[in-house]
């Protein structure tokens, strides 16, 4: 029966699940030798398989046995036996691939296989779920295996302490969210004791919902930022100004790239307001991003689509989800410009200390890994950014749903009328339906239509989202009706009441296109779960935002040859082709837009990477040797004086040689007289300057045995980079917001940028070296610095930096 059973998988599927299903039987061996175990005997296979893996042993070779011990387990904790397709998944995970897994096919229970394989190597494996809810379910359900078979479990959310974070990172296996973990890595480039880290090396990753954490929110990098002071007033009065402004007359917008450009008109009219003869003059230049970020938040930015007001303040919604991103905030400015808008309470705008894209994150693991419900549309990406295969793993039943071509409308008015009949018709049969839309606004719109048509239904939104597993829990009930804003992500299977298969199933009614295919997969696979009967159905039009935001010119010569019935029915040109092209061209703009997001913040995340291992390497430093390694600083300061003074020419002149030694008089304790290095060529100089660094540091290392002063000034230093490199990212910043209006003269504008970005921190490294030295310096000099004098003077070292 087994073999039967493996036989119909082969046939579904191409050969490369070939080599899966060989192991897989080997799995369904054991599990009769497996399965008479005693409790305790199974518990001791953890310790076994351990102990095998220090003699050497590969760990592929103990995985239709590990496989097989997990599938025990599991059946005798939560009475759950994984299906031959999970166990293939399993396998795919455990290669550090991508599972395609349609929805209802018990994704939460195939990550328990390789995680405990993966975690018998004891470097921690971390699971991904898309929300703290899904972290916190599977924590609690399946930590119970991992827990009986003897490994630990650990929770990592928003709300803990660092010790108990600590704690869940040092687990067998961590459940957590994306943001969370990457969260936790800034912040612990961020410390200034090496005992407040959290994390560990980064090992192994199962992300559920992969293509909605590494494609759908590479978009936006984590950022941690930190308040900065700056005059509220300014953005009432810039929203006041462009919230008159007109479109192509004060403004241009482009809404397929989202691009914004103040007309000619639109900047007389500021400098008008203000006074001014030229707004983009540099000294007008913060003026300027006020002004911009006021109109992006007039033109692009909406309510109850991209953000919410809830207790007077802006909530963050996602795009790709429809929750609510607590905690977050938009950057640059741009969430107080919407606070001036919506006219409440401006906070504080946010400047950024540290920043990490998803992507640059979890690449950052040995082994990465995943599950989704739709990744072959992204499978070329996934490939190239993450070195990820994708093979679709076939359904544990056939899959039996009905999935009807898309009903379109010329205009959304009639889209509705077609919708509240379906709703009706349905309705009537008492099937559950569920009915997907792209935003808060539109799930209210139709909600409100709903309701003067007599039709009794719940919402589900970010504003309802308390709600939600008991409105997920119940859609599939007879009679049923749920609005629901994006369903990716959610997680919580929609189980069909009693009855409900012989009515067919649920009925989805996706009522927009998303602007990605794969997000419209996801809402048809919460139907026809496990074999169960189901349906979906999209009814759009073409006022849809999918089409508002597409290319304008296009639109117009499609709409001139659209021909509709009385209804409003698009009948010609073919609509089905004409969606199918402008959802493929909108995902191809996000994905190019993935990709420079990714050039540009690899180059800083690889300047990052050098300035956390310059943090760490003094957070690991002993305290006898922070003298020391501030002395390696100062040679290399005066070193880079020296150079720039000698840089062009092979002597000092006169009045050079007074600028080397006042800036020479900041990094060393004793100086020769200026009129010493007048006329002096290179190699004379430097021989002239040794003797007095090295005098410098003899006197400096008599402060080598007070552990106090250490401690401050390895703070100091810490705090030094900390604070330069804030000021690097500002810059930086400023310097990849313009990167594509550089491509100018045939230059590559992303070569231009590392150029520039490594120009800069190179400077960067320069000024960090030169504050903490002089800072330094400028302390030694003020004391009496001998041994007796050194702890009552570190008292003013302290007061000093």
């Amino acid at each position: 029966m087994v073999v039967k059973s493996l036989r119909n998988l082969f046939t579904q599927q191409s050969k490369e699940l070939k080599p899966y299903i060989q192991v897989v039987n080997k799995i369904n061996q054991l599990e009769k030798e497996i399965s008479v175990l005693s409790d305790e005997e199974l518990k001791c296979k953890t310790s076994y398989f351990k102990e095998v893996l220090l003699t050497g042993t590969p760990l592929n070779e103990l995985k239709a046995e590990a496989f097989a011990v997990v599938r025990e387990a599991s059946k005798r904790v939560l009475g759950m036996r994984h299906y031959d397709v999970q166990l293939i998944g399993g396998l795919v995970l455990l290669e550090g691939n991508i599972a395609e897994m349609q929805t209802g096919e018990g994704k939460t229970l195939v990550a328990t296989l390789p995680s405990y394989l993966r975690a018998l190597e004891e470097k921690g494996v971390h699971v991904v779920t898309a929300n703290e809810y899904l972290a916190s379910r599977d924590f609690e359900q399946m930590g119970k295996v991992y827990e009986f078979l003897g490994l630990s479990v650990g929770l990592n959310i928003s709300s803990l302490d660092e010790e108990t974070k600590k704690q869940s990172y040092l687990a067998d296996v961590t459940y957590g969210t994306g943001s969370e973990f990457g969260f936790d890595y800034l912040r612990d480039n961020m410390v200034y004791e090496k005992e407040h880290k959290i994390q560990r090396p980064f090992h192994y990753a199962i992300i559920d919902e992969i293509d909605s954490v590494l494609i759908d929110e590479a978009r936006t990098p984590l950022i941690i930022a930190n308040k900065s002071n700056f005059g509220a007033e300014l953005f009432q009065i810039t929203s006041s100004l462009v919230s008159v402004f007109q479109s192509d007359v004060d403004y241009e917008y482009i809404s397929e790239t989202k691009q914004l450009y103040l007309s000619d008109e639109g900047s007389y009219k500021i400098e008008e307001a203000f006074g001014i003869e030229n707004l983009y003059d540099s000294e007008h230049q913060e003026l300027l991003h006020h002004v911009m970020q006021s109109l992006k938040a007039k033109v692009i930015m909406k309510k109850d689509v991209d953000y919410i007001i809830r207790d007077g303040e802006i909530k963050l919604v996602d795009q790709f989800t429809g929750r609510i991103m607590d905690g977050r905030t938009f950057s640059d400015g741009l969430h107080q410009a919407i606070e001036a808008k919506e006219n409440i309470l401006i906070t504080e705008e946010n400047v950024s200390q540290a920043s990490i894209t998803i992507q640059n994150y979890f690449r950052m693991y040995n082994i990465l890994c995943g599950m989704t419900g739709s990744a072959t549309p992204a499978k070329k990406e996934f490939f190239e950014t993450y070195q990820m295969s994708v093979l679709t793993i076939p359904t544990n039943r056939p899959l039996i749903r009905d999935d009807f071509d898309d009903i379109v409308y010329a205009a959304e008015a009639d889209k509705h009328k077609k919708i509240i009949q379906e709703v009706k018709e349905i309705h009537s049969t008492q099937r559950p339906i569920l009915i997907g839309t792209t935003s808060i606004e539109q799930s209210e719109k139709l909600s409100e239509e709903l309701r003067k048509n007599g039709i009794k239904h719940r919402v589900l939104n970010a504003k309802t989202v308390e709600d939600e597993a008991k409105m997920i829990a119940t859609a599939g009930q007879r009679n049923g009706i749920t609005i629901a804003t994006n369903m990716a992500g959610r997680g919580t299977d929609i189980m069909l009441g009693e009855g409900v298969k012989e009515l067919g199933g649920l009925y989805i009614i996706g009522t927009q296109r998303h602007e990605s295919f794969r997000i419209d997969m996801q809402l048809r696979g919460r139907s026809g779960r496990q074999g169960d009967p189901g349906s979906s159905k999209f009814i759009i039009s073409l006022e849809d935002d999918l089409f508002v935001n597409y290319d304008e010119e296009e639109m117009e010569k499609f709409l001139k040859r659209v021909k509709t019935n009385s209804e409003g029915l698009v009948l010609t040109p073919n609509p089905h082709k004409f969606v199918k092209s402008v959802q493929e061209t909108v995902e191809s703009n996000h994905e190019s837009s993935r990709r420079h997001i990714l050039k540009l913040d690899t180059v800083i995340n690889q300047q990052g990477e050098v300035i956390y291992e310059l943090r760490n390497r003094l957070l690991n430093l002993a305290l006898e040797n922070v003298i020391q390694e501030f002395t390696e600083y100062l040679k290399k300061s005066v070193q880079t004086k020296l150079n720039h003074y000698l840089v062009e020419e092979n002597y000092i002149s006169t009045e050079k040689s007074r600028n080397l030694h006042t800036e020479l008089s900041t990094l060393l304790l004793d100086l020769p007289s200026v009129s010493k290095l007048e006329e002096i060529d290179k190699s004379e100089l430097q021989k002239m300057i040794d003797p007095y660094i090295v005098e410098s540091i003899e006197r400096i290392s008599n402060f080598q045995a007070s552990e106090e002063l250490a401690i401050k000034l390895r703070q100091y230093m810490l705090q030094s980079i900390d604070r330069n490199w804030i000021n690097h990212l500002e810059i930086i910043t400023l310097i990849k917001d313009g990167i594509l209006l550089r491509g100018y003269a045939q230059e590559d504008p992303y070569r231009m940028f590392e150029q520039e970005a490594l120009n800069e921190f190179e400077n960067l490294m320069v000024e960090i070296q030169m504050q903490i030295s002089t800072s330094f310096i400028e302390f030694i000099k003020s004391i009496n610095i001998s041994n007796e004098d050194i702890q009552r003077e570190e008292s003013e070292y302290d007061e000093h930096i």
